[in-house]
């Protein structure tokens, strides 16, 4: 797979035009999402990982394969950057969901070790009324053994339910043992094909 990074923009209407669709990739700070776009895309250092949660404050844009997008929005959630940042980072997550017609699909990660927290439920119960569409990904499944996994993610399960008569896609993953790799690939693979 040949992933080039192609800028890295403050606000969504600094964004060039879009020539190829955009799939994001979004989630609480420290979901471990720049080890998931890493992985996905096979190379160690595409995404900066950091020790601090909430590195990652602009909208960095991957072309891969010189078909598609992989799209890596800020963080949200973290406390530790000012109420400003965080009300800046939300404008622009905001602007970039509503605004952007050429985003397939946002995958919200969600860390497969934690109850469900409800920012994370808020943010997927926004992007259901704002009509925008999803997937989750559970992220760090690896850090589980599978009779804790499981009844993890049936609890996330049962709390959708309660708001939602559908569940969206939903895919497991481990950075660290590719998990979920080949799934989420072809997922996208499907979409840009069914919308072209």
């Amino acid at each position: 797979m040949k992933a080039e990074f192609k800028g890295s923009y403050p606000s969504n209407d600094l964004l060039p035009a879009g020539d190829f669709p955009e799939f994001a990739f979004i989630g609480r700070s420290n979901v471990g999402k720049s080890s998931l776009i890493n992985m996905l895309c096979e190379h160690r250092d595409l995404a900066k990982t950091s020790s601090k949660p909430g590195k990652t404050q602009h909208i960095a844009r991957f072309l891969i394969d010189g078909k598609w997008y992989l799209i890596d929005l800020p963080g949200y959630g973290y406390a530790k950057v000012s109420k400003s940042s965080r009300e800046i980072f939300g404008q622009m997550i905001q602007a970039y969901l509503l605004e952007r017609e050429i985003m397939f699909c946002v995958f919200v990660l969600i860390d497969s070790r934690l109850e469900p927290q409800k920012i994370d439920l808020e943010f997927m119960e926004w992007l259901g009324l704002s009509g925008i569409p999803f997937c989750i990904v559970f992220t760090k499944v690896d850090k589980l053994k599978p009779r804790d996994l499981e009844p993890n993610i049936e609890a996330y399960k049962t709390k959708l339910y309660e708001n939602w008569e559908e569940l969206p896609p939903i895919f497991i993953s481990s950075a660290e043992d590719k998990r979920g790799r080949d799934e989420i690939l072809s997922f996208i693979e499907k979409v840009r094909k069914d919308n072209q």
